[in-house]
């Protein structure tokens, strides 16, 4: 790892599947990447991850792992554990980015030409108190990574958003069997829910007092009027917010969510930082795409740099303007 005054090619900010594919090709292009990563994942309560070729049903910690290892192998990659604070532009270019060890290693001050930032999302659930109970076995949040193993059975999807039809719809493609539970505060209209009713899909506006369950395996919900109906598996719509008040200070586009506004080959509105994964709209997405989006952004870094090393040594050759 770099010092301060040793400064290193990429810095990339988080550990997940778009920073850690990043990493590796970016370390296979031999440029010295450092990978910080706050081992804090935003899929931590999912046991498995699904439609990832040749890696379907692995554990997310267990890709994550392979991951690390795959980029430790080269001499030029290093991933750290640790909870970036700042990253800042320094005079005469680059970035300086200090951050919190974790997991019993050291604090990090190091210098980049190039900051990639991969970092997740926080998370936020409907306020019902057991959901966590079940989250990541038998409620999850992801509609096509774990769609198929709920094929035709009796499904809730829960929500407090204004986009519950659109998801039930999808959704309906793996079970007939679905009810929305907009829990008293999401918003499914009178034409989406004529629309959802012709896919079989019932809509419940009631307030959801808890979800019930027998040892651990999820049975149904139990609404505020003591009604109960009967579920044994589904989806929930979180809220998602970025977590990228370490940029406040690099003035970065945002879009209205707050995610960071990226061109097709994730440079961002400053030159030398440059995003990819859930940081980016359309947010969350599948683990595969992430890495592939980690991969493309890896590959425009990579040319960048090369460009701005062109333009330095013909700048040098040509001397001072006359």
């Amino acid at each position: 790892m770099s010092t301060p005054d040793e400064r290193l090619d990429v810095i990339v900010i988080g550990g997940g599947p778009g920073g850690l594919s990043a990493a590796l090709n970016l370390v296979r292009a031999r440029r010295r990447t450092l990978v910080v990563d706050s081992n804090r994942p935003r899929n931590a309560a999912t046991l498995l991850a699904r439609g990832f070729l040749s890696r379907d049903g692995i554990s997310p910690l267990e890709l994550r792992k392979l991951g690390r290892d795959e980029i430790e192998r080269y001499d030029e990659g290093e991933v750290v554990f640790a909870v970036v604070d700042e990253v800042r532009a320094l005079e005469g270019g680059g970035f300086g980015v200090h951050a919190r060890g974790v997991r019993g290693s050291a604090d990090i001050d190091a210098t980049a030409s190039v900051i990639l930032i991969a970092s997740g999302l926080s998370e936020t659930l409907p306020d019902i108190p057991s959901i966590r109970a079940y989250y990541g076995t038998q409620l999850h949040s992801c509609v096509e990574c774990d769609g198929y193993e709920k094929s035709d059975a009796a499904l809730a999807l829960i929500g407090e958003t204004d986009d519950l039809a659109e998801r039930a719809l999808l959704l309906s493609q793996w079970s007939s069997d679905l009810i929305v539970f907009t829990n008293g505060v999401g918003t499914v209209t009178d034409d989406e829910e004529r629309l959802l009713a012709a896919r079989g899909v019932s809509v419940n506006r009631r307030p959801i007092d808890d979800i019930e369950g027998e040892r651990g395996v999820m049975t149904g919900i139990r609404l505020k009027d003591g009604s109960v109906v009967e579920r044994i598996g589904g989806f929930v719509r979180p809220l998602w917010s970025p977590t990228l008040d370490y940029v406040d200070g690099l003035g970065l586009e945002r879009d209205e969510s707050g995610l960071i506004v990226v061109d097709a080959r994730g440079r961002t509105s400053v030159p030398g930082v440059y995003a990819a994964g859930d940081s980016t709209p359309p947010g969350p997405q599948q683990l595969i795409v992430a890495a592939g989006a980690g991969a493309v952004v890896a590959a425009a870094v990579n040319r960048d740099l090369i460009g701005q090393s062109v333009a330095e040594a013909t700048s040098v050759l040509a001397g001072p303007s006359q």
